[in-house]
């Protein structure tokens, strides 16, 4: 099956009592037993187990190349599940600028709990290997990260792992299971916030998660079951139905990402680009041999953080909020927002500068994106 028509027709989303092409919202909380512990198609209480978050989990398994799926109420709910998988004393090995909700909930949250996280420089595969203790259970990588777009090497990043006992995860949110399949380059679990790319429509709140490892699906399904964080049947719903145009979509932002590159890079007023494509951008070679296609997101840099706010008040295509993904093109300055988490020492250091602006590239008309930014752009001189 091509992945066109795997983002149509993988997982199971027929619905076998009816006959619906769809599945159906199951907008209940239990289910009827026929008797004491006898449940129809397995079925006892929502927040175990409802038919229209199967379905979405289903999907997502057969689009990562895994047998398990779990679904839940945000991307970060997804993170810190898969955390979960750890004990107090343990220890994980984390992308240096990954995602600031993820370093709010490993540094704010985890590490009160007894879990430490230590963040380097990944897309070097040595750094890891330095970063490695006794008590290292995990690795946690972004890849396109966020917001830099620095690529780290999964497969090689995988093989340090299974080397050193360690579960290996992988947030593709970026990417998308279009582009990219972590677990095909060896990765243990790769993960997604479901809010961007998977649903694409600025309508939802969730994440994904996928493993082809039986015992570590156990100990997810459990946690996902024993904590709570589990995705309603109406949210189910909508990611459903965006992946059928997944791949449609990822085609033309990938194309209009690269557009927009070009324009950038060649740009007076832009004193750096930060995307895949670009082939001196790091790792290059390495994002070609491991995805099929580009990233919507950008980062580029102007002088300062005044200049970012003239460039997102000039763009008319380009609308400010947080997040990504989505059909519309987003813009940010991670600095004050999706990083305004992480301490300004620690953004410096990673290179997130005042000046930072963040694209999420929609699916518009090529030319119109080019165009619009360009105007913003020019109007700095």
């Amino acid at each position: 099956m091509k992945k066109k028509t795997q983002m149509v027709h993988g997982g199971h989303t027929t619905d076998d009592y009816t006959g619906a092409v769809t599945t159906p919202i199951y907008q209940t909380s239990t289910y009827l037993q026929d008797d004491i512990g006898d449940l129809r198609e397995g079925y006892e209480y929502s927040r175990s187990g409802n038919p229209t978050r199967t379905a979405l989990e289903s999907t997502i398994a057969d689009l990562e190349g895994a047998r398990f799926g779990f679904a839940f109420g945000s991307g970060v709910a997804a993170i810190s599940a898969v955390v979960m998988l750890l004990d107090k004393g343990d220890h994980i090995v984390v992308n240096s600028d990954v995602y600031g909700g993820t370093f709010r909930v490993l540094t704010k949250v985890f590490k009160r709990l007894g879990i430490d996280a230590d963040f380097v420089d990944t897309t070097h595969t040595e750094n890891i290997e330095s970063a490695i203790k006794p008590e290292t259970k995990m690795l946690f990588i972004e890849t396109p990260s966020n917001p830099l777009l620095r690529i780290t090497d999964i497969q090689a990043s995988a093989d340090i792992a299974r080397k050193h006992n360690l579960i290996s995860v992988v947030d593709n949110t970026f990417m998308s299971p279009y582009f990219q399949n972590p677990l095909a380059l060896g990765a243990d679990i790769v993960l997604h916030s479901a809010s961007k790319y998977i649903g694409g429509h600025s309508d939802v709140i969730a994440g994904l998660v996928a493993t082809d490892n039986e015992e570590l699906a156990e100990r997810i399904g459990f946690i996902q079951n024993s904590t709570g964080g589990v995705l309603g049947p109406q949210d189910s719903y909508l990611l459903i139905r965006g992946i059928k145009t997944l791949g449609l979509r990822m085609e033309q932002v990938s194309s209009n990402a690269v557009a927009v590159t070009e324009m950038l890079s060649e740009h007076p007023n832009v004193e750096a680009v930060y995307h895949p494509s670009l082939k001196d951008h790091l790792n290059h070679d390495v994002q070609e041999r491991q995805a099929s296609g580009h990233t919507g997101v950008i980062s580029f840099v102007v002088k300062d953080v005044d200049a970012a706010k003239a460039v997102i008040r000039e763009t008319e295509y380009f609308t400010l909020a947080e997040s990504l993904g989505a059909v519309e093109s987003l813009i940010s300055v991670p600095a004050l927002m999706t990083h305004a988490s992480i301490p300004k020492d620690v953004r410096e250091k990673e290179g997130i500068a005042d000046g930072l602006i963040r694209l999420s590239v929609g699916i518009e008309d090529t030319d119109d994106l080019v165009a619009d930014l360009k105007q913003a752009l020019d109007k700095l001189n």
